[in-house]
């Protein structure tokens, strides 16, 4: 495959099996809500309310969906960008929410260290994008001095880190699989596992939740939920990896289920870190961009900590690594 035909080449989007199953379950899934939500409305089974709710979820998903897979299909460079835009704008609603967006300093010293970041991920550079992140923090650091205003400094830059961490360095590490040859089930398996992690921890939690997980950080989360979760989703997780990584060092068992758990504990612990920061700032949602959903760190929370660390997983177990197989470099000709 050519540099080319990897970051824009759509023609072979629908290669793998398992780019065709997801994109199918997406679509029946998406289709089975809109006729379960319809179906109850009719039985008079929800309020009105909670209804209209439940139907501005499921238009907006329709389009969440669209946002993420059509990028995914196009190509690597297409990836790349939807990342960034994501990166990009979960952080100005971080800034916003806490305040960060009142400093211009820091604000543009972030965004320079997450275009810096996206840059490396986008040449298949492993070593710049590695090393982003202490760059990225120098920057921020340095950046921050030039106001001369040290009443601050401290809150200033803890919060630019906090958020160049979470919303540049960890989203870009799924910008950074679209290295790989097998970047598009890669992603889809990572999104799909992410997202039903939250739908099997909402539903176990109704049925077996009881105790509360950190009532003060989320009332509504249980430790019935969550262990369900956990189960679930690792099923699902390893059930759908041995098609994507069939053939590979990943390919067994134990590396899947581990991968599985991954995935739910960290998609929850993500979710659960939005939740303190936005209990610590006494907001209910970080924004109002998506009907029924709140922000769009609202809806990808989840993804925060799972990129980093199942790239990192994968980048190691892995024989040839992420993009091992591909050229390096293809930017800056290394």
């Amino acid at each position: 495959m050519t540099v080319s035909e990897r970051l824009f080449d759509a023609t072979r989007a629908f290669d793998h099996p398992v780019t065709i199953g997801a994109i199918a379950a997406i679509a029946v899934g998406l289709l089975t809500a809109s006729i379960l939500v319809r179906a109850l409305n009719r039985a008079h089974k929800i309020t009105l309310d909670h209804y209209q709710e439940l139907l501005a979820r499921t238009r907006s998903w329709y389009i969440l969906a669209a946002v993420m897979v059509v990028p995914i299909l196009l190509g690597a460079a297409w990836v790349c960008g939807f990342f960034l835009l994501l990166s990009l704008f979960c952080f100005r609603e971080y800034s916003q929410a806490t305040g960060l967006s009142a400093s211009r300093s820091a604000t543009i010293s972030v965004t320079v260290a997450i275009l810096f970041t996206y840059f490396a991920a986008l040449d298949h550079w492993m070593g710049l994008f590695t090393t982003s992140w202490a760059l990225g923090i120098c920057s921020i650091a340095m950046v921050a001095l030039v106001p001369d205003c040290p009443q601050g400094y401290i809150q200033r830059v803890a919060l630019a880190i906090v958020g160049f961490a979470l919303f540049g360095v960890s989203l870009g590490h799924l910008a950074f699989i679209s290295n790989d040859t097998l970047f598009r089930p890669t992603l889809l398996w990572i999104l799909l596992c992410t997202e039903l992690n939250d739908v099997f921890a909402y539903l176990t939690g109704k049925t077996f939740g009881q105790r509360k997980l950190l009532p003060n950080t989320s009332p509504n989360k249980t430790w019935g939920g969550a262990i369900g979760a956990v189960v679930i989703t690792s099923l699902l997780a390893a059930s759908i990896g041995h098609y994507v990584f069939h053939d590979t060092t990943l390919d067994q068992i134990s590396h899947l289920l581990i991968l599985g758990v991954l995935i739910s504990v960290l998609g929850q612990c993500g979710d659960l870190v939005i939740s303190s920061i936005k209990r610590d700032l006494g907001v209910k949602d970080m924004a109002a961009v998506i009907p029924g959903h709140g922000g769009l760190l609202d809806r990808f929370d989840s993804l925060l900590l799972v990129a980093p660390v199942v790239f990192h997983y994968i980048n190691y177990f892995k024989a040839d690594g992420i993009g091992g197989d591909q050229p390096i470099r293809i930017l800056t000709g290394g």
